[in-house]
């Protein structure tokens, strides 16, 4: 195949349709429970992942593109003399799967390949849902497309919502310590549980496209502030994950971040900043991001004041001068 621009992101979306229609049919079955090893990034492998997996490399191999990928189970791997890289998630979102759950995606970003390519360098994104059909695309500065799997448009529907009483959200939950999410956490969860919401759904993509589809107002993960902040609560993240420490990674969130900002959401880190700058190819807690994602500036704004006060209420529970 020629190896342009244009190849390179229709080779992207083939790729999240072909593992979503391999995925499909295993959805909330006993096999994609299975336990089958431990990713790069220290999580569980189970077997819907692993077919996934060995499906995304051997259609890259017999694709003949020049590309590189990282993925959570299989680290970088080259093919020919890399143009670009693609960095694939194939099932974000593995527990929800394998319950037979809607909040499963197919994650597949694309950089231009380099030795150290950054979340700025995303050029186009790509998410399929694997229960619906659903896709999102994104390419920098042109906009987000959703469709269904017929090939439908669907509108891009941001919330107004500036009220932190009435914010309907999401949490990064799996792997993070309980008690000190909620003591960082649990005032916000206290402000909206009876007006607005709060749900883990088991996926930073689902999460996130959710905002753009008017369902949700906010996703919040900022598990790796809360170990930045106050290092005294990283024992306790590796008592969860059986020692890694297990937050969001650049393959949950490379896609994710072009399409929510190019469909004019606002998408940072634990505190408000950007994350361009962040390095895409790894997994462990140096390449590990904290994110929220909201629909509009004023709530964005409400929710990192929120979680400063948090981090404050952990610093008094966990740190040192506690």
């Amino acid at each position: 195949m020629a190896n342009g621009k244009t190849d390179i992101l229709e080779l992207a979306v083939d790729l999240s349709k072909g593992i979503r229609e391999l995925i499909l049919p295993q959805i909330g079955s006993a096999a994609a429970r299975t336990h089958t090893g431990t990713a790069v990034g220290g999580d569980v492998t189970f077997g819907i992942d692993e077919v996934a997996e060995d499906f995304l490399v051997g259609y890259l191999k017999e694709s003949g593109a020049n590309v590189a990928m990282y993925s959570e189970d299989r680290g970088l791997l080259n093919f020919g003399e890399p143009e670009y890289v693609l960095i694939v998630d194939p099932v974000d979102g593995t527990r929800p799967a394998a319950a037979g759950l809607e909040g499963a995606m197919v994650s597949v970003a694309v950089a231009e390949y380099s030795d150290q390519p950054a979340m700025g360098d995303v050029i186009f994104g790509c998410l399929t849902e694997i229960k619906s059909g659903t896709l999102f695309t994104a390419r920098r500065g042109g906009g987000v497309t959703i469709t269904t799997a017929d090939g439908e448009p669907v509108p891009v529907i941001l919330s107004e919502n500036t009220d932190l009483s009435k914010l309907f959200w999401t949490i990064g939950f799996r792997g993070r310590p309980a008690r000190v999410l909620i003591e960082a956490m649990g005032d916000l969860v206290d402000i909206s549980s009876v007006d607005g919401a709060v749900f883990d759904l088991g996926s930073a993509t689902y999460s996130i496209t959710r905002i753009l589809t008017g369902q949700l107002d906010a996703y919040i993960d900022i598990g790796p502030r809360m170990i930045d902040e106050v290092p005294e609560v990283k024992s306790l993240f590796e008592e969860v994950g059986k020692g890694a420490v297990l937050n969001n990674s650049p393959h949950d969130l490379a896609a994710a971040g072009l399409i929510c900002s190019e469909a004019g959401a606002i998408f940072g880190d634990g505190w408000g900043k950007s994350l361009e700058n962040r390095l895409l190819l790894g997994s462990d807690h140096s390449f590990q991001m904290s994110c929220v994602a909201a629909a509009n500036p004023e709530m964005h704004a409400r929710i990192i004041e929120a979680m400063d006060a948090g981090i404050n209420q952990l610093k008094s529970k966990f740190g040192k001068e506690s």
